[in-house]
């Protein structure tokens, strides 16, 4: 609860709820799918947009709400596969791998149509990347233990989507989730008692995997990532 006290203690950061409302707005509206720019300028833009510690906190609130509409739609998804089949299915949150591996071309990847409108590749990813830049005042405007929590959970989710739900792999794919991995090890390393590693993430860090990674416009391979060899790099430090 050290980052409650820091939040009611003396020379507190002063929030503004509205500028934080018109900034949600703006990313919402001028960014995503629809913007006729690549994704990459996007998230630069975005990243711009999302200053202070206003923008640090609608960008805790991205991700988390990002998290929390995947997990719903998997939920929705996991019961019309039971009214379909008869079998129930477990969504986990702390674990997604074991839900894809058994059923994962029966599931629509989420992250493409949340409810929220936010894309993978342009919101989201700049969020991420404004959470991992001002990790360390992170606690001075929200809990930083679900906002990192959710930061996991959206790369086990687009891991196991790469894996086990035909998700492509492609430069934007491989830079979202570079940047979800750096950021959580920014976060956990400004943290006095960060929490422990989800089990998905420390599956992966077990693996030694290449992934190619291709141009998003052609077939084109155009590089590679090895998932564990990132993840032990960032996060075993």
């Amino acid at each position: 609860m050290g980052w409650l006290q820091r939040l009611l203690g003396g020379g507190r950061v002063q929030l503004d709820p509205q500028r934080q409302q018109a900034l949600l707005r703006d990313v919402r509206q001028r960014y995503g799918a629809h913007a006729r720019i690549p994704f990459s300028q996007q998230v630069e833009a975005v990243t711009g947009v999302l200053d202070g510690d206003d923008g640090l906190v609608v960008a805790a609130g991205i991700v988390s709400q990002v998290a929390d509409e995947a997990h719903a739609d998997l939920q929705a998804q996991a019961q019309d596969y039971h009214r379909r089949t008869g079998r129930r299915l477990l969504v986990n949150r702390r674990n997604y791998r074991p839900l894809w591996k058994e059923v994962g071309p029966a599931l629509r990847w989420p992250l493409f149509a949340l409810p929220c409108g936010y894309h993978p590749y342009a919101q989201l990813a700049a969020a991420v990347s404004v959470v991992g830049g001002q990790a360390r005042r992170l606690d001075r405007v929200t809990d930083p233990v679900p906002v990192v929590t959710r930061v996991f959970e959206v790369l086990d989710l687009t891991t196991a989507g790469w894996e086990y739900g035909r998700v492509r792999v492609d430069t934007d794919a491989a830079a979202l989730v570079d940047r979800l991995i750096s950021s959580a090890a920014q976060v956990l390393a400004a943290m006095d008692d960060p929490p422990r590693l989800p089990p998905a993430v420390r599956e992966l860090m077990r693996r030694n995997n290449t992934v190619g990674v291709h141009d998003p416009a052609s077939p084109r391979a155009v590089g590679a990532i090895n998932l564990g060899a990132r993840l032990r790099e960032q996060l075993l430090v």
